[in-house]
């Protein structure tokens, strides 16, 4: 009896050890990172002419998935010394201590190749190539190179964040054309204002991890100068698909509203009340602002050409 009393008494123990060994793995792939990168490429997998089976679609987006997340756990392999020093990483599953750093680098060098075989074998392998290039890309050119070497680190390496729409819409067509372009210009442009809104108020971390970004190296005015650039440079990115008749006014509407909020947001970082170094005497609270606003923008403007057109090949508007 007591035997089975003390069985039953570590048993939820156990199931609770095991779930949050299972956590642990699973944020080793940026689950928030990836739910962008789903989003945007599934995106360009729904507006993309011609058909897909709904189930192979499905896989396709999973793949999209599993590669963003075999990149990501690549990099915390890659980053585990920064991530160390950093206040809002440090309790990462690697520098915590939680998962050995030969492990996380084996994961995501099997959820690499894994990811990028299903893509072609169940889609097309122009759609794997692309997936190859996209997680290659974050690793190499990103993570090893860029990152920790120049302050243009999120500019150059944005281009890996903005290859999915290419990757959905390959995985139906097998091919690029002109939308899926001006998608990818339009996350690539989105990035810098995005990413330099948050580090205007991490730039410690970033400055204690010796990462150079915008503001550690050129400091807190030169990046609001920046991020109202990048946003001004944004929105008609957001337009051209209207514009070149790729889209309809449905969207037009909201990527006028969308824009037009954005640039708003991006001009109240720039003016917000600032020392003589452009630090903010007001805790950073329209760049927080800003970092959230540019989520809705850019889930918004990719709901908005999904929306558009499904009511232009049901024939509701033209």
């Amino acid at each position: 009896m007591s035997d089975l009393i003390e069985r039953g008494a570590t048993a939820p123990l156990a199931v609770s050890a095991d779930w949050s060994e299972l956590r642990d793995w699973i944020a080793l792939l940026k689950p928030r990172v990836m739910t962008l990168v789903v989003f945007t490429g599934a995106v360009g997998l729904a507006v993309a002419p011609g058909h897909i089976h709904p189930l192979l679609g499905a896989v396709a987006i999973l793949c999209i998935a599993l590669g963003a997340g075999a990149a990501g756990c690549i990099n915390m392999w890659y980053d585990r010394d920064i991530d160390a020093v950093m206040r809002r990483t440090i309790r990462r599953p690697i520098p915590a201590g939680r998962i050995a750093p030969e492990a996380a680098l084996a994961f995501g060098v099997f959820l690499s190749g894994f990811s990028v075989v299903l893509m072609g074998l169940v889609t097309n392998w122009v759609a794997g190539a692309w997936l190859a290039g996209s997680i290659l890309y974050y690793v190499f050119i990103y993570t090893m190179w860029l990152k920790r070497r120049t302050p243009q680190n999120i500019v150059i390496g944005g281009a890996a964040g903005a290859f999915p729409p290419i990757i959905g819409w390959v995985a139906v067509t097998g091919g690029v054309d002109v939308l899926p372009l001006i998608l990818f210009a339009i996350v690539f442009f989105w990035t810098p204002p995005h990413f330099w809104s948050l580090s205007l108020w991490a730039h410690d971390d970033y400055q204690r991890a010796g990462v150079p970004m915008l503001p550690v190296v050129s400091g807190a005015r030169e990046t609001r100068r920046q991020i109202m650039l990048y946003t001004v440079l944004l929105a008609p990115l957001g337009l051209l698909p209207t514009l070149l008749g790729l889209a309809g006014w449905v969207y037009g509407a909201f990527a006028l509203s969308l824009g037009a909020g954005f640039l708003f947001h991006a001009w109240r970082v720039l003016r917000e009340p600032q020392d003589a170094a452009g630090v903010s005497l007001a805790g950073d609270t329209a760049a927080r602002a800003a970092f959230r606003f540019s989520l809705l923008h850019l889930a918004g403007l990719f709901t908005a050409l999904t929306l558009d057109h499904w009511l232009r090949a049901a024939g509701m508007i033209h």
